[in-house]
């Protein structure tokens, strides 16, 4: 009989076992122990750094939506803050009238509408130029913010909830509030992602990115399996789009640029393609690094041996940023194109087999 508390390798004989969330009991409770965690940490923490926290869970599921359209389906996009965009715009204008627990799937369902329709290119091009189609997409949603008076042309347009169900959401409370809000939907949005991926649709994306005409030949339909994969990226794109608005009181356009989806598509690549591990682990990555290359850009201003070899009219910290993205998505590519997740599987299978090495 099978032991699902000592299960230490691929076991499943059945496709019932195969479509499984969880393994075996020990990932049960390791999940319910990092819930718990993730819901008392705030507690010992500061309000800046309770924000941190924040950008990491909203990115995570903006990465778990590109995971959807490169990780599984291969679709190449370099669109995913516009998505954002989609969604935290939808929210801004929809929040006078409507509650929060509805603006914000609202802006999930706008996006992947908008999404559905980027998908189209995808039935008839396929890597670089399906990148360069997401590209223009990107573009072209910042240009039409920037010169639409009901968008403000960009500017600021405030987001406020001032209570929720008796309770006074001010400056103190503020990002603590947000925090478990972002928590629970991070939860489902984690849940619908194991759910519906564990299944068919997921092993048709798979059989699309490898070979699509083998999976045409199987029955299936590769244009409508890759406008899904772009529907469901961009709703969990929407999604995060309007947690980052409501979080943060306002939306402007340049939260939405493309430097914020070749930020995204490096968390995806640097936690793991394809993987829920690496959808957390790679925003926080990123995240932490663009945290400490602040501070050093902040140093190096006002080092003055620093200035005093840098050659004028050269601002070498503001370049750290965008460098030190690049440098990191080259070096994962080379020597660990599998992510951070790789890192994870090791050390968990470490400790499964301790004491022994194998």
């Amino acid at each position: 009989m099978r032991n699902p508390w000592a299960q230490t390798g691929n076991y499943r004989t059945s496709y019932v076992q195969d479509t499984t969330i969880f393994a075996n009991y020990r990932e049960i409770v390791s999940v319910v122990l990092l819930l718990v965690g993730l819901c008392i940490l705030p507690l010992f923490l500061e309000r800046s750094q309770v924000l941190v926290l924040n950008f990491i869970l909203i990115y995570a599921i903006a990465v778990l939506g590109l995971n959807i359209t490169t990780g599984y389906a291969g679709l190449i996009s370099v669109g995913q803050a516009a998505f954002m965009g989609v969604g935290a715009y939808t929210v801004a204008l929809s929040a006078p009238s409507l509650p929060f627990w509805l603006t914000i799937p609202l802006g999930g369902f706008t996006a992947a509408i908008i999404g559905f329709i980027v998908g189209i290119p995808s039935l008839r091009v396929k890597h670089l130029y399906l990148a360069l189609a997401t590209l223009a997409f990107q573009e072209i949603f910042v240009w039409v913010v920037g010169r639409s008076p009901a968008l403000a042309q960009g500017a600021a347009i405030p987001v406020e909830m001032r209570n929720f169900l008796g309770l006074e959401i001010g400056f103190r409370n503020h990002n603590y509030f947000w925090y478990y809000v972002i928590l629970f939907v991070l939860v489902l949005m984690v849940m619908a992602w194991r759910n519906l991926l564990r299944g068919k649709y997921g092993r048709a994306l798979i059989a699309v990115r490898d070979n699509d005409r083998a999976a045409d030949a199987m029955g299936m339909d590769p244009g409508r399996t890759k406008l899904m994969a772009f529907a469901l990226g961009a709703f969990y794109g929407g999604v995060a789009g309007g947690l980052l608005a409501y979080m943060q009181r306002a939306v402007v356009v340049e939260e939405f640029t493309l430097s914020r989806s070749v930020a995204l598509l490096a968390m995806a690549i640097v936690g793991g393609l394809g993987t829920v591990v690496g959808s957390l682990l790679g925003p926080a990555f990123i995240e932490f690094l663009r945290l400490y290359m602040e501070r050093l850009s902040e140093w190096m201003k006002s080092n003055a041996f620093i200035q005093s070899i840098t050659p004028a009219g050269v601002d070498v910290a503001s370049a750290l940023l965008p460098l030190s993205f690049g440098l990191v998505i080259v070096l994962f590519l080379i020597f660990e194109p599998r992510g951070l997740y790789n890192w994870w599987r090791l050390l968990r299978s470490y400790f499964r087999t301790w004491p022994f090495r194998y």
